[in-house]
């Protein structure tokens, strides 16, 4: 079983990349032109698009890298390496609701594209999901808690983006983009921490 401290820091991890509050902005975006009820079946597809996608790499991912011949040392390095990037626009550039509002206002599948992903289901945690079900580190019990984890942060998306107007009146798209800085900060930490273990344990 994963101790306290490695589920906090799982949670916290997956909680940055998928970013669920930064997808309200993006959400309130994509659906403006929507009824009511058709933004409700938007979240809820694209809940469910997302949350299929991110279990699929974390059953396949690391077959698909043992395929290629790519040890997973060498892609948990290379993960906190694009995590970090990513982290570092998230901190520096456009933020998660400035950069992808812009794409949502040209886009008509907005349930797919782009909240089911690159929104909810981010390169990110993609990457991120593979690292926390690594076959050789974890048991099928951890990597089930590490799913279960997962699936509560894409639900904590759902709602959100269900209570998205409320939410946009009290934090509004600048309290939004303080909040994803902040996560891109933390990511940023747990991206150095993917690198230095990584390189730690391809050299041992």
């Amino acid at each position: 079983m994963l101790a306290t401290n490695e589920i906090v820091t799982s949670l916290v991890m997956l909680w940055a990349v998928i970013d669920p509050i930064g997808t309200v902005p993006v959400f309130i975006s994509a659906t403006q032109k929507h009824g009511l009820k058709e933004r409700k079946r938007i979240a809820l597809i694209s809940a469910a698009t997302a949350a299929g996608i991110l279990l699929f790499f974390m059953i396949a991912g690391e077959i698909l890298l043992w395929a290629m011949g790519v040890p997973l040392t060498a892609f948990q390095i290379a993960g906190g390496l694009i995590l970090f990037l990513f982290a570092l626009t998230m901190i520096f550039g456009e933020s998660k609701p400035d950069g992808e509002s812009k794409v949502a206002r040209s886009v008509q599948e907005t349930a797919i594209f782009p909240l089911a992903t690159p929104s909810i289901a981010s390169p990110g945690a993609m990457m991120a999901v593979v690292l926390l079900t690594e076959n050789g580190t974890y048991s099928l019990i951890e990597q089930m808690m590490v799913a279960l984890l997962m699936l509560i942060v894409v639900g904590a998306a759902y709602l959100l983006m269900l209570g998205a107007g409320k939410i946009s009146k009290i934090i509004g798209a600048g309290g939004a983009s303080i909040v994803s800085r902040v996560m891109g900060l933390i990511l940023a930490s747990i991206a150095a921490t993917n690198v230095l273990e990584g390189i730690k344990e391809y050299f041992q």
